[in-house]
């Protein structure tokens, strides 16, 4: 009988665990531009990334179901020698709308600066006080900005102990030798990402990650005019920041996630004066001009 209610145990405790991870996320390792029929060990990274990911419990709160991170890790191998790998990572995340089924991409980002050591089967350890491997760090490195920016989306500025955490596996990694990590690894590096994260300099931005969602998009169901009144006030402060730093990188961030969906909030009913809006739209994003132009 005693074994029996310790079975029940265990097989409770497991469930719960199972309900506490942060994140549902597909990683991906696409290995095709490496020539030979080997990928076994592809295949084995592919597996050991996802489990690592998602089993994995990064923060202190237990997410439902309903309420963990849909998010994407695509990593495409473009040079193989013997134990080193050269490629670049694709980040991608999203977060539920209240009362719709709709998924709103919050991060969408790619980068090119991405190389690791890794031996099939090795275990992929993770240690906040120490640098472990630079595959390890690049992915619990955007794990944490992932998080950080969900957070961003639900309380305003609730994604700093997770920028921290991020910002900290950065430090960590400095000495590595890898690419990526310092300030003078260009302007879409992790540095930079990261640096902007947590400077005052761009508070608005993270203003407006709050105020776009939680203000805007998650009232768009039951009130369209204050839902897209929002949207606009959230792109004005993006057009602050662009008024002091026209070539902040996260404008960028923020356009190559949100382009598509501010053209499809704003080309639906009821009617809203966009004339300013569109505007401001081609300031800040020039490069998004034909999108722009779709808003009626």
């Amino acid at each position: 009988m005693l074994k029996k209610i310790v079975q029940i145990v265990a097989v409770f405790l497991f469930a719960i665990s199972l309900n506490a991870q942060e994140l549902n996320c597909t990683v991906t390792v696409n290995a095709d531009k490496i020539p030979g029929s080997n990928k076994q060990k592809f295949t084995t990274l592919q597996n050991d990334l996802t489990e690592f990911v998602n089993q994995k419990r990064w923060t202190n709160f237990n997410y439902k179901d309903q309420e963990k991170i849909h998010c994407n890790l695509t990593i495409t191998i473009l040079q193989e020698s013997g134990d080193d790998f050269k490629g670049n990572i694709q980040i991608q995340s999203s977060r539920p709308i209240f009362d719709t089924a709709y998924l709103s991409p919050v991060f969408n980002f790619k980068d090119d600066d991405f190389s690791f050591q890794y031996t099939e089967y090795q275990p992929l350890l993770f240690n906040q006080n120490t640098y472990e491997s630079n595959l390890v760090s690049v992915v619990t490195f955007y794990v944490y900005t992932i998080i950080g920016m969900d957070a961003d989306t639900f309380s305003l500025y609730g994604g700093t102990p997770y920028y921290n955490k991020a910002q900290n596996i950065l430090v960590q990694a400095q000495q590595s030798g890898y690419k990526g990590w310092n300030q003078n690894a260009g302007t879409r590096s992790r540095f930079t990402l990261m640096d902007n994260l947590v400077s005052p300099t761009y508070k608005q931005f993270r203003d407006a990650l709050y105020e776009y969602h939680l203000k805007g998009l998650d009232v768009l169901a039951k009130d369209k005019k204050s839902g897209k009144t929002s949207i606009d006030n959230a792109i004005q402060k993006l057009k602050r920041i662009y008024n002091a730093r026209p070539n902040a990188f996260l404008l960028r961030v923020f356009m190559d996630a949100k382009a598509d969906e501010i053209v499809n909030v704003f080309s639906d009913g009821p009617y809203f004066d966009t004339s300013s809006l569109k505007e401001d739209l081609l300031k800040i994003s020039s490069l998004n001009a034909s999108k722009w132009n779709k808003i009626k």
